[in-house]
């Protein structure tokens, strides 16, 4: 199962993804890691989330060899309503979300993080939305929460990636750890939110997300727009082969 839920302790529940070999989640996956989400903040005895990974990063976006074996464009669509519903899964959870980074954070990595409460990341953790290389549109709404306007502009256009350390001085990465220590160093801060009365942090998280100045449902499902169009186009398709065609090589 790509997605598990365990009580790590009183009122904390971890929910990992695990698919190898780089977390690209498959349609289903990002429906399921919603739906984990989703419930951990429903359940009254939860008072903190927290979100990591196994394997080699946290997260490198979407499935993209289940989008080419794919005729027609329902894996597409699957995939834009997966995303949508975990990144909001995330944002709309009842409790905090704190989020554990390490290694990688590409494309839907960064829909989860920018949603995220909390961001605890590893020193190795590198952050990027490659979408401009794959023929998509997608993510600018969560990137423009970690960085400011023009650094996501940049970021956005060249696909380049910046590491939590820079992260770090922007404030949207709460801690930089050690890999080895970046499991406990998210649950220290989820200790200290589960430690709270969880009708007011309820309260508040539902308070925070009120005033938010984005509304990020809105403009996400904006962006992916453009990927239809792109689609339509052809542009998407060809930008998809050949990374996976590159990829193919880089692994031979």
């Amino acid at each position: 199962m790509p997605i598990t839920v365990k009580r790590a302790e009183d009122h904390i529940e971890v929910v990992t993804v695990d698919f190898p070999p780089v977390n690209a989640l498959p349609v289903q996956g990002w429906f399921d890691l919603a739906t984990a989400i989703r419930r951990a903040g429903e359940d009254p005895d939860v008072h903190v989330v927290v979100l990591r990974a196994e394997g080699r990063g946290f997260n490198a976006g979407v499935d993209i060899k289940e989008i080419q074996r794919d005729s027609g464009y329902a894996a597409l669509v699957g995939a834009n309503r997966g995303c949508h519903a975990a990144f909001g899964a995330v944002y709309d959870c009842a409790v905090p979300v704190v989020t554990a980074v390490h290694g990688f954070c590409l494309g839907g990595g960064i829909g989860l993080v920018g949603n995220s409460d909390v961001v605890i990341a590893s020193a190795d953790a590198t952050f990027g939305v490659p979408e401009v290389e794959r023929g998509a549109l997608g993510a600018a709404t969560h990137l423009a929460r970690l960085v400011p306007q023009h650094l996501m502009r940049t970021l956005y256009f060249t696909a380049r990636t910046i590491t939590a350390a820079e992260l770090h001085t922007y404030g949207s990465v709460y801690q930089v750890v050690p890999r080895e220590e970046l499991d406990e160093a998210a649950l220290e801060v989820a200790r200290d939110i589960a430690a709270k009365d969880t009708r007011v942090i309820r309260a508040a998280k539902e308070a925070l997300n009120g005033i938010d100045t984005q509304h990020v449902h809105r403009s996400y499902r904006f962006e992916q727009g453009f990927t239809f169009e792109l689609n339509l186009l052809g542009a998407s398709d060809e930008a998809r082969e050949a990374f996976l065609r590159d990829k193919e090589k880089g692994d031979d």
